[in-house]
């Protein structure tokens, strides 16, 4: 029977030899190096010694490489000096796929204090925003701006007014670029008065136009001796469902913003989970591949010495998944990001504002 096969399917033998030495010499190809691994941990201290790290970004796959920027790389924003003053840092780091750590920016005074409203747009430009005191006090607290960088980490100008930029300190961009040219919704938390903004970009390589509209009001908000402000923090954008999801800080609640893409003016936030057995004052959150919504919480209100500096995993709908510690002191997690390979593989990156450390894990939802 098996000698009869060369003769009874001939055209099916050929194509399939010819598929297997094509396959061969693919493989023989030499392509570039796996190594080195990024390193499961890295310093977000700069040359200048800023520390409290809190934006986490990556940079998406669509961004020129050209620049300094590379698609997959980690950015982190830097929001005290090295004296350890609240609000005056001045630096983002990059962290390139092999773990190294660089200054990618400086910011002049008085556009100190880089908050964890950070992100990107498709064509590499950079988005930052800054609430900067005088003594690391919320008593000398100013409203702030949100800057433009390109991808060299070249400061391109500002947008957006003291009503839509009022302490920012939460970012979520929904971008529809092709790395080149585009549009896109950049969500923005404003600590200082508890709303969100929403700011329609089109942008290309000479630089971006915006339209705002408020989205959100209402949120609480307030100053901390500890945690400097309290309020709406860290967003996540659900596109498929057009929700935006808000961590307050202030009241240890998760909110979601129906039609976030859509409306055209300002629309009420509504209450998804309201935890203090899991939420510790929330400051960022992040989506997971499955839907699931991840929370980092900076135990600025409700703190809990039992539960230290949590990641909190929820559903879209709002119930408890689990919790795991990036460090075992109260104060430790404030940025984090999500970037989602497909196929339920995805890379999570946080930050220790304890020990001024960014981690990295890549997981497969199960």
């Amino acid at each position: 029977m098996y000698n009869s096969i060369p003769f009874v399917y001939p055209a099916i033998r050929k194509a399939a030899v010819v598929a297997m030495l094509s396959v061969s010499a693919a493989l023989a190809q030499t392509g570039p190096s796996i190594f080195p691994l990024l390193p499961p941990t890295v310093s977000t201290v700069p040359s200048n010694g800023d520390v409290n790290p809190y934006g986490v970004a990556f940079v998406p796959k669509t961004a020129p490489t050209s620049g300094v920027l590379q698609p997959g790389d980690i950015l982190v924003s830097n929001f005290n000096s090295a004296q350890n003053l609240q609000g005056t840092g001045t630096t983002i780091v990059r962290v390139d796929k092999s773990g190294k750590v660089s200054t990618f920016f400086t910011s002049p005074a008085p556009a100190i204090g880089l908050t964890a409203a950070l992100g990107m747009l498709s064509n590499g430009f950079v988005l930052v925003g800054n609430l900067p005191t005088a003594d690391g006090t919320a008593a000398t607290a100013q409203p702030g701006r949100l800057a433009v960088l390109d991808n060299y980490g070249r400061f391109l100008g500002t947008f957006g007014t003291l009503s839509t930029v009022n302490g920012p300190w939460g970012m979520a961009v929904y971008d529809v670029g092709n790395g080149v040219t585009g549009t896109a919704k950049v969500f923005l938390s404003n600590v200082l008065s508890g709303e969100i903004s929403r700011f329609d970009i089109s942008y290309n390589s000479q630089g971006l136009s915006a339209s705002v509209i408020v989205l959100a009001t209402g949120f609480s908000h307030r100053p901390d001796p500890a945690a400097l402000e309290l309020g709406p923090s860290g967003l996540a954008y659900d596109q498929i469902h057009d929700v935006l999801y808000v961590a307050s800080s202030a009241d240890n609640a998760i909110y979601q913003v129906a039609n976030a893409r859509a409306a055209q003016g300002t629309v009420s936030a509504t209450l998804l989970v309201q935890d203090l057995l899991h939420l510790h004052g929330p400051l960022d959150v992040a989506i997971l591949p499955d839907g699931h919504i991840l929370v980092a919480d900076s135990d600025g209100s409700n703190a809990d010495p039992n539960q230290p500096s949590e990641l909190v995993e929820f559903t879209a709908v709002g119930e408890f998944v689990g919790q795991m510690p990036v460090d075992p002191n109260n104060g430790g997690a404030f940025g984090l990001a999500v970037n989602n390979f497909g196929w339920g593989t995805f890379r999570l990156a946080a930050v220790d504002d304890n020990a001024n450390t960014l981690s990295i894990w890549t997981a497969v939802i199960p």
